[in-house]
């Protein structure tokens, strides 16, 4: 290996650890305020990536039926609880179950986007609000359950989205166009444009979220919870608005990567698991709690990805997952040992 290469490699190793931090960010962000390991962060890229082909191909991207269907089977449930007089906070639950939904059936029935930028506006509109969905169906009911029980529902959910993938979508993959075509040439190195906009979104991404808790009232209550929900409840944050904020961010996230990711590889229906997964290795790294760990964890995980695709092509992702095993044997020792939060 010469330093071209090893410079190729480690520009490669940028840009996926981008987009793992991109996942680790949202995994951190939905653990710290819900105690929800979300596996299916992934499927969420997926449905982006392939939502913004469909739009690309003038289809009307499965995701919007998803969407409906979600809403409905919400409103329902909130009626069901409502009748059993269980207080609803109503403007939440219309605006995630009626205004959002309606806004991204309009723009995609009615709007016919056709530039790229256009596109993606619309696709955001129509992942975004799966989360909250989501979270309302799967997760609110069970929001004092244990950990491992809300990891269980992960995995069934995961199992459940992507069989709806592959209904949507079907098996083919899709790819969009970049976002960028620009070719530069750094110290002979050729960087593509997109993995320029890759980086740049992430960085954007990551000081937006800074901001937004370091500033925003909204930002330090989703903390609060985060560091103590039954003292968040007592001090009059809801905590049920919370976990619907903390997974539509979640979502979003999830579909921005899903743009970012779409003009750089072949996407199928169940593409986003592997992505989710090592983002999740990021966000072990991190101990689920540290954003800034998360991060660093990310970019050693596209290092190590890119540079064993090299050496080792056939391990790759084995050694990849294998970084999770070091990493938990050294918090085991350095971590204290306590009983499950009650």
């Amino acid at each position: 290996m010469d330093l071209q290469i090893a410079l190729l490699l480690g520009q490669d190793g940028i840009v996926n650890g981008a987009i793992y931090a991109l996942m680790a960010l949202a995994l951190v962000l939905v653990f710290s305020v819900t105690r929800v390991i979300f596996i299916p962060q992934g499927e969420l890229v997926a449905f982006g990536a392939l939502s913004m082909a469909a739009l690309g191909a003038g289809k009307v991207p499965g995701t919007l039926w998803l969407l409906v269907a979600l809403a409905a089977l919400v409103l329902v449930v909130e009626l069901w609880r409502a009748r059993r007089g269980v207080m609803i906070e109503w403007k939440s639950t219309l605006a995630w179950a009626v205004l959002f939904p309606a806004i991204a059936a309009a723009a995609v029935l009615l709007g016919r986007p056709s530039s790229i930028w256009a596109q993606s506006l619309v696709t955001l509109l129509l992942v975004t609000p799966l989360g909250p969905l989501l979270y309302r169906l799967a997760y609110r009911p069970l929001a004092h359950a244990k950990v491992l029980i809300l990891l269980i529902v992960s995995v069934a959910l995961h199992g459940v989205l992507v069989g709806l993938g592959l209904f949507f979508f079907g098996a083919e993959g899709s790819r969009t166009p970049a976002f960028s075509d620009a070719r530069l040439d750094i110290g002979g190195i050729p960087v593509a444009g997109q993995s320029l906009v890759v980086v740049g979104v992430t960085v954007l991404l990551v000081v937006l979220m800074f901001v937004f808790f370091e500033r925003s009232i909204v930002g330090k209550a989703l903390r609060a919870v985060a560091m103590n929900r039954v003292g968040a409840r007592l001090m009059g944050i809801p905590t049920d608005l919370s976990g619907d904020l903390s997974f539509a961010l979640a979502a979003l996230i999830g579909a921005v990567a899903g743009l970012l990711v779409a003009p750089i590889t072949t996407v199928y229906y169940d593409t986003g698991f592997l992505i989710g997964l090592k983002g999740f290795v990021a966000a072990i790294v991190g101990g689920l709690a540290s954003y800034p760990v998360a991060l660093l964890g990310a970019l050693v995980v596209g290092q190590l990805e890119s540079f064993s695709s090299f050496w080792a092509s056939a391990f790759k992702e084995v050694l990849v997952f294998t970084l999770i095993i070091p990493v938990l044997w050294w918090r085991s020792l350095h971590s204290r040992h306590v009983e499950d939060e009650e």
